[in-house]
């Protein structure tokens, strides 16, 4: 990425940030660790951290302290209310955080762009009253398919869906930029009548993502694998009817935290189902429980209709490390794993489930990778270039306003400063509804 000579201040809210594992942590550490070297002062306003790694040590500093996060970055904190995975307790926490939050930011300095990522949907109100106050564009970040998805998860209702699809689509109509991680999503909106809508799909950093040994050629059982959030999303109770399907021939490891954990463990005693469930593993731990599977699952229930224009965050792991992939996925997820050429894309039902894993216990020839994963990855999903697709996305906004041409006209040139052949097929998404703070 190449330098540049003026440095540009950017402000990101969000709900979760470093030390904490999560997928906005995940995804603008990333993002972070390429966007300094090309001449961006990145700051964070976050709530101190709440879910931290065993071993891992809270670190230093009050609720409304400032500290340096390990790539140089400034993080302004604020306090949290709850760290109950309930909805109602997390509804309340977020409404708390981001009033706090927008009182916080008023002392955080001066920025050049202010950028709020969803879905901690009550952030939203507290970066557009920021940006305003601050004179400076704001870009909206929405990494899952909201208020769609609310309204699939019935995550509120009666009269109060109404308001926080109102509120929801008002911050969407108002920012000068809305930026997607699906190219599906990013249509809706448009339809929707939302003017300045790019797309920068999630991803890995390919240098840092090892690609593990093939699979044994022989073994006694089948090991499958789930890594991520046990919550709503995801409706792995069907993972779990599928193994009792097939029996003592495989074994699913799951891996992870969630709210639908307690009764997925009371589901897999019950059937006697060839289950172990393990707390959320990191770094080097994850690669090795990639290397012990024989096959990985992604997947997504596929009754939430939101979740056509959804791609779960794992998948460029997943297509990166070579294994073979149980992809229960629909819509523009399927597309991809399709397009990459890696894995069996299936329905969701136990059914379809159990005789995939039959057929690879049947045949474990079909467990050997293709190494098309991977290349799709580093031509679509490396975060390096997808930090410089950001880098010319958000330049363009702030020379833009600075010419004199507009926010909205300054957005509409960035969003053409730099062209994909890939913009067809954009990527991923958290997939996570509101009882998702924890991903493996």
């Amino acid at each position: 990425m190449p330098n540049t000579p003026r440095t540009l201040r950017l402000l990101v809210l969000t709900h979760s940030y470093w030390p904490e594992h999560s997928p906005p942590q995940r995804r603008w550490s990333a993002l972070t660790r390429f966007l300094v070297p090309a001449g961006w002062d990145v700051s964070f306003l976050a709530p101190t951290p709440r879910f931290l790694a065993v071993g891992e040590e809270r670190p230093e500093g009050s609720a409304w302290g400032r500290s340096i996060g390990p790539l140089g970055e400034r993080i302004h904190r604020v306090p949290y209310l709850s760290a109950r995975h309930g909805r109602l307790c997390k509804l309340t926490d977020q409404l708390f955080t981001a009033a706090v939050a927008a009182v916080r930011g008023v002392s955080t300095g001066s920025f050049d762009v202010i950028l709020v990522t969803a879905p901690a949907l009550p952030l939203l109100a507290s970066g557009w009253l920021l940006a305003r106050l601050k004179g400076v564009p704001f870009v909206v970040e929405m990494r899952d398919a909201w208020p769609n998805l609310a309204e699939d998860a019935n995550l509120v209702r009666h009269g109060g869906k109404s308001v926080v699809n109102r509120v929801v689509e008002f911050v969407q109509n108002h920012a000068d930029l809305v930026v997607t991680v699906t190219e599906g999503f990013a249509t809706t909106l448009r339809e929707r009548g939302v003017r300045s809508v790019v797309t920068v799909r999630n991803g890995v950093v390919l240098d840092n993502t090892p690609r593990v040994l093939p699979p044994a050629a022989q073994r006694d059982r089948l090991e499958v694998l789930y890594l991520g959030n046990h919550g709503e999303s995801q409706r792995l109770e069907n993972l779990i009817e599928a193994s009792a399907l097939v029996g003592e021939r495989m074994r699913l490891t799951m891996v992870g935290q969630g709210s639908q954990k307690p009764a997925l463990e009371a589901l897999a005693a019950r059937l006697g189902a060839p289950v172990r469930f393990l707390p959320p593993e990191y770094g080097r731990a994850v690669f090795e429980r990639y290397a012990e599977a024989d096959t990985v699952v992604v997947s997504l229930r596929d009754d939430w209709k939101s979740f056509d224009a959804t791609i779960p965050s794992k998948t460029y792991e997943v297509l990166s490390v070579g294994r073979h992939i149980t992809a229960i996925v629909r819509g523009e997820a399927a597309r991809v794993f399709e397009d990459a050429g890696e894995g069996d894309v299936i329905g969701g039902q136990p059914g379809d489930i159990a005789r995939l894993w039959q057929a690879l216990i049947a045949d474990r020839s079909r467990l050997r990778p293709r190494s098309s994963g991977r290349a799709w990855v580093a031509a679509h999903a490396d975060y390096p270039d997808l930090a410089a697709r950001y880098d010319s996305i958000l330049r363009g906004l702030v020379s833009g306003l600075e010419a004199g041409r507009g926010v909205a006209s300054g957005t509409n040139g960035a969003a053409q400063a730099a062209p994909r052949s890939d913009d067809r097929v954009q990527d991923s998404n958290e997939c996570r509804s509101m009882d998702n703070h924890h991903a493996a």
